[in-house]
């Protein structure tokens, strides 16, 4: 999928008034995920959401939307700019998990910072920069020219990326994301290094897609005599999978 819609929302306020009381009635686990077009407006993000923490698991810091358009900088490509974002949003007292960006060099020296200023966990990875034009008209499709890249065409990126910061800290907690679109997709950013999996743009064309996969993860993890995913995470820098 290739997208520009951007970070529409109706604000902190809203979805601690509305929202929240409805996933906290269907006894849902619940993580924000907070943006902003400057350094300040994730600090007050983080500040709404101090008095609610109690109802929140943690805060996942979108560090790396490609679709705010106009002047916009991409905190994530910035380690020493990430890092003062993540150690500001400790005001919230919740547990802080920095989602970056592939579309850097810089992957590993900017998770570093981030788990240095008090990130918990990253999350990787974000949707990769890509484009398409009209072959009629001979104009980009999107309307913001550039957008966001998911699905299974990232999958190869995110295995990348993971592996990448997993080799390189060892110790850091990674939520895995990109492509999942299936058990053995799963498996194979936990391989990489994932401790956890997200299940994004599947659901799009099936919204129950995250409970299939999970449904399947157990039968793949019976089948090899799977009774932890300590076993599975990181294996391969550990000389491959051993059941």
């Amino acid at each position: 999928m290739l997208n520009a819609v951007g970070l529409q929302g109706a604000g902190v306020k809203s979805f601690v008034e509305h929202d929240l009381p409805r996933l906290k009635k269907a006894n849902a686990k619940v993580v924000a995920s907070i943006w902003g077009h400057s350094v300040d407006d994730y600090l007050q993000a983080a500040k709404m959401l101090f008095d609610v923490r109690d109802q929140i698991a943690a805060i996942e810091i979108n560090l790396s939307c490609p679709n705010l358009g106009g002047n916009h900088v991409m905190f994530s490509h910035d380690a020493k700019l990430s890092a003062q974002i993540v150690e500001l949003c400790s005001a919230s007292n919740l547990p802080l998990w920095a989602k970056l960006s592939p579309n850097t060099s810089e992957l590993v020296e900017i998770a570093r910072a981030v788990n240095s200023a008090g990130a918990q966990a990253v999350t990787l990875v974000n949707t990769a920069i890509g484009m398409a034009i009209d072959t009629n008209s001979g104009l980009p499709i999107l309307g913001n020219v550039r957008g966001g890249l998911s699905g299974s065409a990232l999958h190869p990126i995110a295995v990348r990326c993971i592996y990448d910061v997993r080799a390189a800290l060892p110790n850091i907690k990674i939520i895995g994301a990109g492509g999942v679109t299936s058990a053995e997709t799963a498996v194979e950013l936990m391989l990489a290094g994932a401790d956890a999996v997200q299940v994004g743009t599947a659901t799009f064309a099936d919204p129950k897609a995250p409970i299939k996969i999970l449904r399947d993860l157990k039968k793949w993890a019976k089948k090899r005599g799977i009774e932890d995913w300590s076993q599975v995470t990181s294996a391969a820098h550990r000389g491959g999978f051993k059941p």
